[in-house]
């Protein structure tokens, strides 16, 4: 049998989403019928708003699209913008203030506590400067990710960002692709770093060259979602740049059609990969949806992959970023993998990534960082997967000028190893699938760890991404140091928790994080953490890095490895922030929530 929300999509879904959304704004909150809020709210995701969790009821998140992660000239001045005049919730931030954007790890924006009523005015804006968050969410083709910097690389091989623009053009608002079985995720890499993260998306082209031509091998069914992490499974099948389109649709198609429509946990392209093969997934493509046979694979490219790979990367291979006479880009050294640090085009310019903690940027900051891209560069800006953002189009003349800006002290383009590889994902402040707080928490152990933790020498970088559940939206499996949200007791008083999971990349050998400890207490995990790099640095051969340890080191040493510890850092989120209205608010119980806000953008009462 179909599922509730197969059946709320067979009724209502796609495009017609939209005039309903903007009767309910018009009319208010209160005039969604109770009995209905699940369906409209499922049927909302579609047009980029999830409802956030109880306590905070009529509030939305929005999700702004970018495909491949381009904000171009004034489009980010322009989420600045709404930010600041409509994210504004009834209580603030004790880190980020009352309203800020959040850069997520699939290069969007999402924005939070937005009132129904000011969705129609906030799409007015968006869609005038060239932004939509149409099928940000929503089970349809979600926002193209690939490398932020496709097209201005100097080391690209291929240039994707024309092929994802073109599919972004294509399949997004396509009612033949509008209404898939779940969500449809789509990586396209040019670059050997493997920016994109090919290997965790459901469908993935990466750069390949077959007899002297250029363009993508195929790659299908990855993903983190819960418990059933997979990597994406080779199809054998090279395509042009010019047939990226024809192949990519004809995939869509088949796992709208052949997809499970009665089971949502098992509605996910790599479980039918799983269930088929790729030989038949392959055999079914050619005979029922493109009727002709595909090419073999050519030669695979990504020999320097190493986004996310758990490893330094060689800085030969690579490449520092630095300008060929040691000038100021040589005082921001980094591999280009993730793209932070000052880096040469393929012109005489430059580009700049900044790190941005946890995603997480303030609403003037943001405008600030607009202007700054204006002065400085050509007004564009970029977003990568691990959260950051990037100014191109720097002239070497304005590199030293634009780099002492007084915002890049809070955005650093060469942040401490434990700043640079801190991913985290909402939590317990709007969703209601996570289990603890994530986001102030993460900020609060990359500060301790920055001030009170020594890394082993030559481990310079560190990723440790903290998820509040097994959603994985902030990717844990694939960090050196992967948390998720739990709970347990501690002094017969229940508390948040987290398990630990080491040692997960991806790159040339990929693999996902050994789950090596349970329900550690949140505030014992930087204690945690700082004993497991002692024990690592003691242990280590000479030169081992932290990745090549954890592969050839059994769980059950690692786990011992791992020795929660009380220090003077302090967690004030110990408590279940899920059963609150806000975790930040003074006064957090579910009673003390704001009632929800209707039409008249006053609180309705509680029992109208």
């Amino acid at each position: 049998m179909p599922t509730d929300v197969e059946n709320w999509k067979s009724e209502v879904y796609g495009q017609e989403i939209r005039d309903h959304l903007m009767e309910f704004a018009e009319e208010g909150w209160e005039s969604i019928p109770d009995d209905e809020h699940d369906a409209w709210f499922e049927r909302f995701k579609w047009w980029g708003l999830y409802h956030q969790r109880s306590g905070q009821e009529s509030y939305f998140m929005m999700r702004i699209g970018t495909p491949n992660g381009v904000l171009e000239p004034g489009q980010l001045e322009v989420v600045g913008e709404i930010a600041d005049e409509y994210a504004r919730g009834p209580a603030d931030n004790p880190e980020f203030g009352a309203a800020y954007a959040d850069f997520t790890t699939r290069q969007s924006i999402q924005l939070h506590w937005i009132r129904l009523s000011d969705v129609p005015e906030i799409f007015e804006k968006l869609e005038a400067n060239g932004l939509t968050t149409q099928q940000a969410c929503g089970d349809s083709w979600r926002n193209i990710v690939g490398c932020p910097v496709a097209g201005k690389d100097a080391q690209e091989v291929v240039d994707a960002l024309p092929v994802a623009e073109q599919l972004n053009e294509q399949f997004k608002g396509n009612e033949d692709h509008a209404n898939l079985p779940r969500k449809w995720k789509v990586s396209v890499t040019g670059c050997r770093e493997g920016c994109g993260q090919g290997d965790i998306n459901d469908l993935a082209l990466e750069p390949a060259e077959k007899n002297g031509e250029m363009g993508f091998n195929v790659r299908v069914g990855g993903g983190l979602s819960r418990n059933e992490p997979r990597l994406a499974r080779d199809l054998d099948v090279f395509v042009t740049p010019d047939e990226a389109e024809e192949v990519s649709g004809a995939l869509s198609a088949l796992f709208r059609e052949y997809g499970d429509r009665e089971d949502r946990y098992n509605a996910r392209m790599k479980f039918l990969v799983d269930e088929w093969g790729v030989e038949e997934i392959r055999d079914t493509l050619e005979s029922e949806f493109l009727d002709r046979e595909l090419p073999s694979a050519g030669e695979d490219l990504r020999d320097q992959y190493t986004y996310n790979a758990g490893r330094a990367p060689d800085a030969d291979a690579n490449g520092t970023g630095a300008v060929a006479d040691g000038g100021v880009a040589a005082q921001y050294p980094g591999g280009d993998h993730d793209h932070v640090g000052v880096h040469p085009q393929g012109d005489d310019n430059f580009y700049v990534g900044l790190n941005v903690l946890v995603g997480r940027m303030g609403s003037d900051d943001v405008l600030e960082l607009a202007d700054l891209a204006d002065e400085y560069g050509s007004g564009e800006v970029r977003l990568t997967q691990r959260q950051n953002v990037i100014v191109t189009d720097v002239s070497e003349s304005d590199l030293d000028e634009f780099l002492a800006e007084p915002l890049l002290d809070d955005y650093a383009p060469d942040p401490h190893p434990f700043m640079r590889g801190s991913i985290a994902c909402t939590g317990t402040e709007f969703c209601s699938l996570s289990i603890v707080e994530t986001k102030n928490r993460q900020v609060r152990y990359a500060r301790w760890l920055k001030e009170n933790v020594d890394l082993p020498e030559g481990v310079e970088e560190f990723h440790i991404h903290l998820s509040g559940c097994t959603a994985s939206c902030a990717q844990p499996q694939i960090a050196d140091v992967s948390l998720r949200g739990m709970k347990t007791r501690k002094n017969g008083e229940a508390v948040e928790a987290l398990d630990v999971g080491l040692g997960g990349g991806l790159g040339e050998d990929p693999r996902f994080a050994d789950w090596v400890a349970q329900r550690i207490p949140a505030d014992e995990v930087p204690g945690a953490i700082s004993n497991l790099l002692a024990a690592f640095d003691d242990a280590r051969e000479d030169g081992e890095s932290f990745r090549d340890f954890v592969e050839q080191t059994d769980e059950e040493t690692l786990g011992e490895m791992i020795q929660p510890e009380e220090t003077d850092y302090d967690d004030p989120y110990m408590h279940n922030t899920k059963l609150t209205w806000y975790p930040y608010a003074d006064e957090d119980e579910m009673d003390d929530g704001p009632a929800p806000v209707g039409s008249d953008e006053y609180p309705v009462e509680a029992d109208d």
